[in-house]
């Protein structure tokens, strides 16, 4: 979702658009932050004046209006986080779940990035996802 419609979905729900939830939604779009903590700091460098509060309420006016989802904003640090004897879950913007035993997972990976000439016969030694904070 484009900072315009969003800007334009949150006047609908009766938003005033302040230069403090400005800087807040350019530091979601513009920044990797994977939680709340991380967009307050970010912010702080800009603005001293920008409470938690004022984050928590952005973000979560964000996630009512559909703008970002807080449950896709994670990061896995490595592949045995991931890897466990019960492999993944993911989970699909149609709320499709597949759920993938360790050894299909590594070999998803592993196929995936071979099929599209990012690796040879290396092996993964990490894996960090990070989903877009916007609906689009």
């Amino acid at each position: 979702m484009q900072k315009d419609m969003i800007l334009e979905r949150l006047r609908e729900q009766g938003c005033r658009i302040t230069r403090q939830r400005q800087l807040i939604l350019d530091i979601i779009l513009e920044e990797e932050c994977s939680c709340c903590k991380e967009i307050y700091y970010k912010v702080q460098e800009k603005d001293r004046n920008i409470g938690p509060a004022t984050i928590y309420r952005m973000v979560n006016m964000l996630e009512k209006i559909g703008a970002i989802s807080r449950k896709n904003m994670y990061r896995i640090s490595s592949c045995e986080a991931c890897c466990q004897e019960n492999g993944c879950t993911v989970r699909l913007s149609d709320d499709t779940v597949c759920k993938l035993p360790s050894e299909v997972w590594k070999q998803v990976v592993r196929e995936g990035l071979k099929n599209m000439g990012y690796i040879g016969d290396q092996d993964i030694e990490s894996i960090e996802m990070t989903m877009s904070k916007c609906g689009a």
